[in-house]
């Protein structure tokens, strides 16, 4: 496996076929998990230092070439192994961030919260309190540095569940964008992206607040919140889809087909859409977190569809 493939993915620049063979390889060997997480820890560094010193890519390029001004390209065709496109601009414009500003970071970076980043694995924590969290790939949340004391979290993207440690005296505080959770012993999954918000609750009760309005959800209960949310209104949970990074199933319990859809999307980050003519389809299926072809083809089977595809993008439509 090259670094090349892997930096791509990371850079989610690779395609669905890439992505596959990504998996296989990191389920392959022990070894093969750590190199990647190295690489990960760097793509991960450079990222929060990039936000943090408000530098873009570009500009770190800029600095990588004149910090290596002095090493001309031959003339025996090796020039063009040193110019190969966006890809390794942004992989050299990485490794100049991360390892040139190690020393900035622990310096001027943040010293009140702490945070966990999964890019392209799930990754399970422990906290300080013994409360435990399962993130989902490319889920960026942090947590107070005096976290027994002080059980505050701030979401800032992606999918967590979370299985807290009771502690009555302390309650465990999540915050996102404007929305405030609070809890004191309970398990339930969040997830925020683009202005969205789900909350699905397993077990205990969750006090849900936005603005001047606050609602408790129970066991089986969940709620939807996006930009034109006034009132919290909670329904209750009809499928375990959610947890699909958590089960390594895709449970479709009746539900609408481009529901499933969008999970596949995120999952495999793939480019699946569904032809006009079908978007009002249900599926009653449960699928196994593995090859997204078999997945499609068990779909096609269930539903009488057919696909095709055109480069990146497959498309489900009905039989002709």
């Amino acid at each position: 496996m090259t670094d090349e493939l892997l930096i791509k993915v990371l850079l989610k620049e690779s395609t669905v076929e890439e992505n596959e063979k990504v998996e296989k390889w990191l389920s392959a060997a022990e070894a093969n998990k750590k190199h990647f997480t190295q690489l990960e820890t760097i793509w991960q560094v450079s990222n929060t230092l990039k936000n943090e010193n408000k530098r873009d890519e570009e500009q770190a390029w800029t600095s990588f070439k004149a910090r290596r001004a002095d090493l001309k390209p031959r003339e025996d065709g090796n020039s063009k192994r040193l110019n190969t496109g966006k890809v390794w601009l942004r992989i050299a414009a990485v490794l100049f961030i991360a390892v040139g500003g190690w020393m900035a970071y622990s310096l001027y970076g943040p010293k009140n919260y702490t945070q966990l980043t999964a890019t392209y694995q799930v990754r399970t924590e422990a906290l300080p309190d013994g409360s435990a969290l399962t993130l989902n790939k490319n889920t960026k949340i942090s947590y107070a540095a005096n976290f027994k004391n002080n059980r505050k979290l701030k979401l800032e993207q992606g999918d967590v569940f979370f299985d807290v440690a009771k502690d009555k005296t302390h309650p465990f505080v999540i915050d996102i964008e404007k929305i405030n959770v609070e809890v004191v012993g309970t398990s339930f999954n969040i997830k925020h992206i683009k202005k969205e918000t789900e909350i699905n609750v397993e077990t205990g009760i969750v006090k849900v607040r936005l603005a001047n309005d606050e609602i408790r959800l129970y066991k089986g209960e969940k709620i939807h919140i996006d930009g034109n949310t006034s009132k919290l209104v909670k329904e209750q949970s009809t499928d375990q889809l959610y947890n699909y990074y958590r089960s390594n199933l895709f449970q479709a319990n009746n539900i609408a087909l481009s529901k499933l859809v969008i999970t596949l999307n995120e999952a495999y980050g793939s480019n699946i859409t569904l032809d006009e003519k079908i978007k009002g389809l249900t599926i009653n299926t449960t699928l196994k977190m593995g090859s997204i072809n078999q997945n499609l083809e068990i779909i096609c089977q269930t539903l009488n569809l057919q696909l095709s595809r055109n480069g990146n993008t497959l498309l489900l439509s009905a039989k002709k």
